[in-house]
């Protein structure tokens, strides 16, 4: 029997109840529905405050992902160029080869013919190195220099780089036709009257040709080389790629075991919630029917 109508604890305690259930309820239904158990700072401080460091450093390394995506068909770009350079190259030894052995006979009306096909080659050469351009970059027709591709990024020690030097890349520098320098732009070393893109066999001797047939050899040996590198760099960012792949799982995965929510366990602890919420529902109305009882007193 209720002993004061101004306070009545069964009440009172059925209500507390009942608002913890309905709390309880509240958490669990929210972690269903957004798929996290720390969705804010005030959910636990500590785990998102962890959470919220790591899944920045998931951001960054994104886009350091995408940039090394980039570098990747960069080089792969060059790469490719640079083996045509090398197919033509070939070419262009074998045309010497031949006028090296008209010269020598003192078939000089032959050597026209021969020029022919070594200027076409010659134009093929700035053609490739002109027109090897991604996203604005060309690491064949270039000034030379170190290029810096973005390789990884911390909070810690900030943004580390794979460096590709173009130096040993450079075919010749932007005026192509006049050029100056580079593993083609730059007069030869034994032939010193032209580089590889203004040699002539027209009026060459056989001993012009000779050494023209070396500085052709010697372009080829760095062409290789440099194709070398260029392959070892593109390894280089695959083998990044695939660390900042599995280094972004880990801390993807990390985030996940702090703040994400158990969905079995929140679906069933919102079965049970729900049953004692109907529960507290009926516990209140009896606590809160005990004063009809008084109503009856008075005979109403």
């Amino acid at each position: 029997m209720t002993d004061s109508l101004l306070t009545n604890t069964s009440a009172m305690t059925a209500l507390l109840a009942l608002n913890q259930t309905q709390q309880s309820l509240a958490t669990y239904e929210n972690q269903v529905s957004t798929g996290k158990s720390v969705a804010t700072a005030a959910d636990n401080a500590a785990y998102w405050s962890i959470a919220t460091t790591m899944s920045s450093q998931v951001g960054s390394l994104n886009a350091v992902s995408a940039s090394l995506s980039e570098s990747s068909s960069l080089l792969s770009t060059m790469s490719a160029a640079l083996n045509s350079v090398v197919s033509v190259m070939n070419g262009l030894q074998q045309n010497l080869t031949t006028a090296l052995s008209y010269a020598s006979e003192g078939s000089t009306s032959d050597l026209a013919n021969v020029q022919s096909m070594i200027s076409e080659q010659q134009q093929q050469l700035i053609s490739i190195g002109g027109s090897s351009v991604f996203n604005g970059v060309n690491f064949l027709d270039t000034t030379g220099g170190n290029v810096q591709l973005l390789a990884s990024y911390n909070q810690l020690t900030g943004a580390s780089y794979i460096s590709v030097n173009t130096s040993s890349t450079q075919l010749f520098e932007t005026a192509a036709t006049t050029a100056t320098q580079g593993v083609l732009g730059a007069k030869g070393t034994n032939y010193t009257s032209a580089s590889i893109l203004t040699l002539s066999v027209t009026s060459a001797t056989a001993g012009d040709i000779s050494n023209m047939l070396k500085d052709v050899q010697s372009a080829i040996t760095s062409l290789t080389t440099a194709a070398s590198t260029l392959g070892a760099d593109q390894n280089n960012v695959t083998s990044q790629q695939n660390f900042i792949s599995n280094l972004t799982d880990s801390l993807t995965a990390g985030v996940g075991s702090l703040v994400d929510a158990d969905m079995n366990e929140a679906s069933t602890k919102i079965s049970a919630l729900q049953v004692q919420q109907q529960l507290g529902v009926q516990a209140l109305a009896i606590a809160n029917s005990n004063t009809q009882m008084i109503l009856k007193l008075f005979g109403l």
